[in-house]
């Protein structure tokens, strides 16, 4: 396995922004598992399928194609050669991913995909189950979190940027049950691995995590020399 860098934390937290840090700082490839996810629960919203019907959802995996690419240090994700970069932050994507991810089915589908990012090349991923479940011996294992008040704060400001209209009384509601099915769900569900180090968002800026996150990677190419 080449070099790894997992980050785990709730919806929000900042993880994608570190992430892209991280990646620019070393070298390393970003992967963006969510928006994986998202593409796929997209897929099945615009089919019209519920969570509750498993059998559909399985039927259709195989249909399903989903593609990133970087392009000017921004990333870009197509489903079955469609551009949806911009249609897997809607709301009804936000509503509904989580409840689609807790899926055995889902998980056996992407985390292959995740592993297999991770045996050729340095990667940083982030999501909510890389230190535990997709890479449990990643080289490098950070818990970013955050209150949900301040998380709700920041994906509204987000959305708004992207013109995605929205209130934050619905964003926080989002981020609420959002937590309570990833860290309640049967499978993977979103929790601190033991060895992970934990930095607290909530009060921080953005190069203010940065730093805490570079400390922590240096530390450990520097043992790995």
């Amino acid at each position: 396995m080449a070099f790894v860098v997992a980050i785990d934390g709730p919806a929000g937290s900042g993880k994608g922004t570190l992430a892209k840090l991280i990646s620019e700082k070393y070298g390393l490839v970003n992967v963006d598992t969510g928006a994986m996810y998202r593409c796929l629960t997209l897929y099945l919203v615009r089919k019209g399928i519920t969570v509750e019907e498993v059998d559909k959802v399985e039927a259709e995996l195989p249909n399903i194609n989903i593609r990133i690419e970087r392009r000017d240090g921004e990333q870009y994700f197509y489903l079955n050669d469609e551009d949806v970069s911009k249609e897997i932050r809607t709301t009804k994507v936000n509503e509904n991913v989580a409840k689609f991810a807790q899926l055995k089915c889902v998980r056996d589908m992407v985390t292959p995909m995740q592993r297999e990012m991770g045996k050729t090349q340095d990667v940083i991923m982030e999501g909510r189950d890389i230190t535990t479940v997709v890479f449990p011996n990643a080289d490098v294992k950070i818990y970013l979190d955050c209150s949900e008040e301040e998380r709700a704060n920041r994906r509204y400001k987000q959305n708004l940027e992207k013109g995605i209209e929205c209130t934050y009384e619905e964003v926080l509601k989002s981020i609420q049950e959002r937590n309570r099915l990833e860290t309640e769900r049967e499978i993977a569900p979103l929790t601190k691995a033991e060895d992970a180090i934990v930095i607290d968002s909530t009060n921080l800026s953005i190069p203010e995590v940065a730093e805490a996150a570079y400390k922590i990677i240096d530390a450990k190419k520097e043992e790995l020399k």
